[in-house]
């Protein structure tokens, strides 16, 4: 059977396995940005500053060990004709390292605790990075054009939205319903992780066991993806991102966009603790933010058929920083009013999903046409590293906030009394942290050039454009 559109036509088999890929990509990418700093001060006692720094290393490790891996997929895509075998790795191992993230041995607390976490990250941010980053090359491979990929990509969002609202609400609720506390998390990574294994296993058995892999303009040269060690592929992605103005745009855009949400999220559960008085709280917060996108995600993509990707996230962005400002009066009001303009937010939410990671195959393809190779998985390696370190350094960014506001740390039981100033800062986090994140997004996307006509000119051999 077969997903047809305007101008393509795709098997449902690989709509249906990349779709289900998000539920993979959503667990890794949500509940540690959700609970991970939570864990960390208020079960293991770790200082925020200390916190800040945790969060943080794996993701510098992003940074090198994503593109490699991309170069690494490009060559063997080009040997193969497929990039299944790094999504297969990925999936094999990543759930027990990631169930270890959660499983701090009880004598552990404080330093040693964040050392146990640090280093049980990094190795499931390898396993992650194994399938992630070949996860997001395959659009530019499997859709031939601007159209198909967006069509492609909304299933995908909407899975995605869904797995970020199960892991997101349904991991505190494992946690609490396991007694909270060492042992309620670790019940919570195990069952998490092995969802999130499962989720990737379905894209490995939806990928196309061949690619079909966008074709060289005529006269492009014809250049072998060599670079198989750490250094060649970090100056490949180094390479890719001065040599494309449209993804230097549009991936500062989605990093950005990414602190933006990587904040709100870290900052939600201390908002439901601490501003309004409920741990459990954070469950509907977070139906809040990503409920919308399940409902929103029709309209989303005619809207960018109808106005373009670019100029459709553009109001996205606006919307959401709106929402986000909206909710500063929460520190001296708290109330059930704050899961509205949450709800909004919610809404720019799977705009903001959507249209960057259907642009991404745009830049790609036009990539391949003019250089004559597919660098699709040195692109995604910079894309991954980019995504992960922004969803990472906004907890950070959330964590050194509370840190110079006074943060009292705990290591669980009675909900310790903070400080105005923590308070404040929760709320500040929360709220207008992210609206200032994404409101300086707006300034690379505004570089950004590839619209319709020019990515299907060039996909259909017509002109000849540089990405």
């Amino acid at each position: 059977m077969q997903v047809r559109g305007d101008d393509a036509t795709l098997p449902r088999r690989t709509v249906a396995g990349y779709a289900l890929g998000s539920v993979g990509t959503g667990g890794f990418g949500t509940l540690p940005g959700l609970v991970l700093a939570y864990y960390l001060t208020d079960t293991l006692g770790v200082a925020a500053g200390l916190a800040s720094l945790v969060v943080t290393v794996p993701k510098i490790w992003d940074v090198v060990i994503d593109p490699f891996v991309g170069a690494r997929s490009d060559a063997s895509a080009a040997r193969t004709g497929s990039r299944r075998r790094y999504l297969l790795a990925g999936a094999l191992s990543l759930p027990l390292l990631f169930a270890a993230v959660f499983a701090a041995p009880e004598a552990l607390v404080g330093p040693a605790a964040a050392a146990w976490v640090v280093a049980t990250f990094v190795a499931a941010a390898t396993a992650f990075s194994l399938f992630q980053v070949p996860y997001i090359a395959l659009p530019a491979e499997i859709a031939p054009d601007y159209a198909s990929r967006t069509r492609l990509l909304a299933p995908r969002i909407a899975v995605l939205a869904l797995a970020i609202l199960a892991f997101g609400a349904g991991g505190p609720l494992v946690r609490d319903a396991a007694g909270g506390g060492r042992p309620g998390y670790a019940v919570m990574g195990l069952v998490c992780g092995v969802t999130i294994g499962l989720g990737m296993l379905a894209a490995w058995w939806g990928a196309p066991r061949r690619a079909v892999v966008t074709a060289a303009a005529p006269g492009a040269p014809a250049v072998a993806p060599r670079p198989a060690r750490r250094g060649d592929a970090l100056r490949a992605g180094v390479a890719a991102v001065r040599e494309l103005p449209a993804f230097r745009a549009l991936l500062a855009t989605f990093v950005l966009q990414a602190l933006a949400t990587g904040a709100m999220l870290a900052a939600a559960q201390y908002v439901a603790t601490y501003t309004l008085g409920s741990q459990a709280a954070v469950t509907l917060l977070f139906a809040a933010l990503v409920a919308p996108a399940l409902l929103v995600m029709p309209l989303a993509t005619r809207l960018a058929a109808r106005v373009g990707k670019q100029r459709a996230l553009v109001g996205a962005s606006v919307l959401f920083a709106v929402a986000a400002l909206a909710l500063l009066p929460a520190r001296t009001a708290p109330g059930p009013w704050v899961y509205a303009p949450v709800a909004l937010a919610g809404v720019a939410y799977a705009g903001m999903q959507l249209y960057p990671l259907a642009m991404l195959p745009d830049v790609a393809s036009v990539d391949a046409r003019a250089r004559g190779v597919d660098r699709a998985g040195v692109l995604s390696g910079v894309w991954t590293a980019g995504e992960t370190a922004g969803l990472a350094l906004g907890p950070t960014l959330v964590l050194a906030l509370l840190a110079a506001t006074g943060f009292v740390s705990r290591t669980g039981g009675d909900v310790v009394a903070q400080p105005a100033s923590a308070l404040t800062g929760i709320v500040v986090a929360f709220s207008l942290l992210p609206a200032v994140l994404v409101a300086l997004s707006l300034l690379p996307l505004a570089r950004y050039r590839l619209t319709a006509q020019v990515v299907d000119a060039l996909d259909d051999g017509s002109v000849e454009v540089s990405p």
